[in-house]
């Protein structure tokens, strides 16, 4: 397994945001975290990432223990997240918000390479290369949060919220812009309110409620049962957009 959670939990002070929890990701799968706002998916991805500390239990990379690692470190193994809320450093330019992504890389070469790479899989970054983050789209800075992320070379990518915001014709490019990361040989562990699309791209997934895990199966298994369309995946069939 690439990433494997075992009987892990957060808190915020007295709140159990997460308890007890296992999850897995295979090399080359889509896995997503379904369920509504609040129910611990963000938390559970800042614990991985050592954003926030997990209270008890353990997170494997690769095999290797990286509970209360730091975060740098953490990206250095070759595991970065996108944060909700596109944060991208919008007085920056695009070009420097790339630069940023790739701080934690040495070798000059590869992170030649795998700029080109970015600009093939987002073109529109390429033509903007100069302009100021804050000047593009939401659709536009949602591919440069991305981009930046990428930047690092992760082979495990964590993507909080991709959608969020963003008018629906956009929301179709943002996920089969994820569909294409995975041909090319990323591994995605996805938090997503719109159950539906996230489902569609995904391999398997994990269903939460208050900080646990209710049900967990593959695409199929989740998108043909009733009772999750209604109990937990009810409120996001209109999802909400700005």
């Amino acid at each position: 397994m690439m990433l494997t959670l075992e009987k892990m939990s957060v808190n915020y002070g007295p709140i159990k945001a997460v308890r007890n929890i296992d999850i897995s990701v295979a090399a080359g799968e889509i896995v997503t975290l379904l369920g509504p706002n609040g129910a611990g998916k963000s938390s559970t991805l800042k614990a991985i990432m050592g954003l926030h500390p997990a209270a008890s239990g353990r997170v494997l990379f690769e095999g290797q223990p990286i509970t209360g690692m730091a975060t740098e470190k953490i990206v250095r193994l070759g595991m970065t997240l996108t944060p909700e809320g596109r944060h991208i450093f919008s007085g920056l330019t695009v070009e420097e918000n790339l630069k940023l992504g790739a701080a934690s890389q040495k070798d000059r070469i590869q992170v030649e390479e795998t700029r080109e790479r970015v600009f093939v899989l987002f073109p529109i970054l390429k033509e903007r290369l100069t302009q100021n983050a804050g000047t593009l789209s939401g659709g536009e800075q949602q591919q440069l949060a991305i981009a930046r992320s990428l930047m690092s070379a992760p082979r495990l990518l964590l993507l909080d919220e991709p959608s969020l915001g963003l008018a629906p014709q956009i929301v179709d490019q943002i996920f089969s812009l994820i569909a294409d990361l995975r041909q090319k040989g990323l591994t995605i562990l996805l938090v997503e309110q719109n159950a539906e699309m996230s489902l569609e791209i995904s391999d398997r997934g994990y269903v939460f409620s208050n900080g646990q895990i209710e049900l967990e199966g593959s695409r199929d298994a989740l998108r043909s049962s009733k009772d999750i369309a209604s109990t937990y995946l009810g409120m996001e069939k209109h999802s909400h957009h700005e």
